[in-house]
């Protein structure tokens, strides 16, 4: 196991008083937004950029660069929504790289439909793959232990990485349109206790990996990010819908439901140093969750615009 430090980014003052401002801004333009119902982590690159390289740097070398970064409830466990499907994307990238799964059609057509349509069916028969065993009626109890077992290898794969973020999380369940039956309801739990949790550090430390060319292989963190950027690009961002300009470049995956807006975006735009920002907003009692994403996007493009003519004059 490489040595890295305990957390993958620097913490730092000034990003976390302007965070801290962005904040602000969000509640006094939301005022029913709770201060719990929001989670920001925020990674800046400086030069020279080792991100988006298409892996120039060894796994090794990548993991000893720090970027700068700031945090609010980055630890706290949410409901991810779709969002769960990056860990998807990069355990089937992990399964197909070391022959666990082999190469098929339907595979391929189901990572892309995941990412570019958030497509609930192609997660579902991703997640079959990956744990070699299907949703149904409800088992009986020996069965159903086995079954368990079989479900939680995604969770036993991000947790033999080591890291830090990953430590809490949960992410052993189908996402879903309407809700689960079978052996899938019994397999949430009577209060929903085993749903799926990630942080927002979590999150934005798999996706860095991914940006900087150290997932899986140089090549397949390629292939993800193609797949990120076409999902943009499909959607295309404006100021009504995720915030940001349209002259920026997006790599990003976002889920809006019922009572949950998140996006976990990486930029870059000509007058900014690139950043990358996973914002989770829920249960907003009269508020539109998508409403303070996009605003938080806004915010932090802003600050990041500031930020570069502030060090380039």
């Amino acid at each position: 196991m490489t040595n890295m430090p305990a957390k993958f980014f620097a913490p730092t003052a000034s990003l976390q008083t302007q965070l801290d401002q962005v904040l602000d801004t969000v509640w006094d333009t939301y005022p029913d937004l709770a201060q719990n119902q929001i989670a920001i982590t925020w990674i800046t690159y400086a030069p020279p950029y080792r991100m988006n390289t298409g892996g120039a740097l060894s796994a090794e070398d990548f993991w000893q660069y720090q970027p700068e970064g700031a945090s609010y409830r980055g630890v706290e466990l949410i409901d991810p929504g779709n969002l769960a499907h990056l860990f998807y994307l990069v355990a089937i990238h992990v399964w197909l790289e070391q022959g666990m799964v082999q190469p098929a059609a339907d595979t391929e057509r189901a990572i892309a439909n995941m990412i570019q349509q958030n497509s609930h069916d192609a997660a579902s028969y991703l997640v079959d793959i990956l744990a070699g065993v299907s949703s149904g009626p409800a088992l009986p109890e020996g069965p159903m232990t086995t079954w368990q077992y079989q479900r939680n290898i995604v969770n036993r794969y991000f947790s033999q990485l080591g890291w830090l973020e990953l430590r809490s999380i949960n992410i052993n369940q189908k996402t879903w349109h309407e809700g689960p039956y079978g052996r899938e309801l019994l397999f949430f739990g009577e209060t929903f206790d085993n749903r799926n949790q990630l942080t927002a550090e979590a999150i934005t430390r798999l996706l860095h990996s991914i940006i900087g060319g150290v997932s899986v292989t140089s090549r397949r963190s390629q292939s993800m990010m193609q797949l990120l950027k076409a999902q943009t690009e499909k959607t295309p961002t404006d100021s009504t819908d995720s915030g940001l300009p349209s002259p920026a470049d997006v790599w990003q995956i976002a889920t809006t439901e019922a009572q949950i807006s998140h996006s976990a975006a990486y930029v870059e735009a000509e007058g900014i140093h690139p950043y990358l920002l996973i914002v989770l907003s829920e249960h907003a009692a009269s508020t539109s969750t998508q409403d303070v994403v996009s605003l938080v996007n806004r915010l932090v493009f802003e600050r990041s615009q500031l930020n570069f003519k502030t060090v380039n004059g």
